[in-house]
């Protein structure tokens, strides 16, 4: 210890280069020796006084002494007993001057010496922790969740990555966690699969209303099938209650925000103002006003406009028959949309005759019972749509 005695002589003398200070480092005196001595007692004890001596903001020892400790410190650490490793990590977790050197070892340790600085430590840096995450266990993973100060979006999305459902349940339990976007949605995805997941998310003050709608249809979807496998009900009945519950829970005007054309706000206040009708719509298709005639269709028939394209210009027109049934539109209107919106079409405008005659029949044979089921059941939320047809087929949801 040689090197040890030329630190302790340097750091003794006063600022000017003079003499020895006035004030002996006796706590550092008592290191130095026990530094010296070879033995495991005398290892556990020196680890116990520089908690007591290092980490005490009155303790009389200069900078260098300081340093030179704790690279003593860094270097015998893996030579005491865990138990002592333990103690010495539980009093430097909340200590804001720590080494950093001294705490990242204490961090990949076993978890038993590691849980309390990984919980609590702010010595920690951002990278630390992503090191710790990736390279440790899953128990080192989850004291990083439970963390409460610093877990930044980049470190939950390193604990995500891991793929443990504990440690994203932890996460998302851990209400000063920082999730992004990105990782929420790869979260919500999981939870279709993974019920422990699903209460937790829904849980989360910062989960997009889009996301929570998408997971609500979800879980509603996978209820539903239990419900009709279990109890005699009407599925269309229980859609409308499960609809009904997931549009109380979500804020629809977050999620669908406003009309996106002016095509689609003209077509919102014809219908609001109460003059949308169906003979309407034939006369702005008879002027060519093609995109305000689909907009005025999604507004009268309630549905998405997408759906609506497809309705209206898939071959066969037995869509549009479906939609026109059951809304009441009469055969004469019915067969005027279907040949103005043939002529529509971007490509072939030609119109076969056979067509509109099987389009007429198509519309004659429909019941309007069944015909406005088929338009309550188009009208379900598309992503509802899915995770029922998804929860029926047995399909798990797609992985992003």
């Amino acid at each position: 210890m040689a090197d040890a005695d030329k630190e302790k002589k340097s750091a003794g003398k006063d600022a000017t280069g003079g003499g020895e200070s006035q004030r002996p480092s006796s706590g550092y005196d008592r290191l130095v020796a026990l530094a010296r001595n070879k033995s495991a007692q005398s290892r556990r004890e020196l680890v116990e006084a520089v908690g007591d001596l290092v980490f005490e903001r009155d303790a009389v020892l200069s900078e260098r002494e300081r340093a030179l400790i704790t690279v003593v410190l860094e270097r015998l650490i893996h030579e005491v007993e865990v138990p002592v490793r333990k103690a010495l990590a539980e009093r430097l977790s909340n200590a804001a001057h720590a080494p950093h050197d001294l705490i990242l070892a204490l961090a990949n340790d076993e978890i038993e010496v590691a849980q309390s600085v990984l919980t609590h430590s702010v010595v920690l840096r951002e990278l630390d922790l992503i090191e710790v995450v990736r390279h440790r266990t899953m128990e080192h993973q989850l004291a990083v969740a439970v963390r409460k100060h610093g877990l930044t979006e980049s470190i939950a999305a390193a604990l995500v990555e891991q793929g443990h459902v504990d440690v994203m349940k932890a996460l998302l339990e851990n209400k000063d966690a920082q999730i992004s976007r990105a990782t929420m949605e790869y979260l919500v995805e999981q939870a279709k699969r993974k019920d422990t997941l699903q209460n937790p998310i829904l849980q989360r003050h910062d989960l997009d209303p889009g996301l929570a709608k998408k997971l609500y249809w979800w879980v509603s979807a996978a209820l539903r099938r239990h419900i009709l496998d279990r109890f005699q009900v009407d599925p269309s009945e229980l859609d409308d209650q499960l609809e009904a519950t997931v549009l109380d829970l979500v804020d629809e005007a977050k999620a669908n925000g406003t009309p996106a054309s002016k095509a689609e706000a003209l077509a919102h206040q014809l219908k609001a103002s109460g003059a949308l009708d169906a003979k309407l719509l034939v006369q702005v298709l008879r002027q060519g006003e093609v995109p305000l005639f689909e907009a005025m269709f999604a507004e009268l028939a309630d549905l998405r406009l997408t759906l609506v394209r497809r309705l209206i210009y898939e071959s066969g027109g037995e869509g549009l028959a479906i939609a026109c049934r059951a809304l009441g539109v009469e055969k004469p209107v019915f067969a005027s949309i279907f040949l103005l919106s043939r002529r529509a079409r971007p490509g072939d405008q030609t119109v076969d005759p056979m067509e509109l005659s099987r389009a007429l029949a198509f519309f004659d044979g429909l019941e309007k019972d069944a015909a406005e089921r088929m338009l309550k059941r188009w009208r379900r939320d598309p992503q509802f749509l899915e995770a029922v047809w998804r929860v029926d087929s047995g399909k798990p949801p797609p992985e992003k």
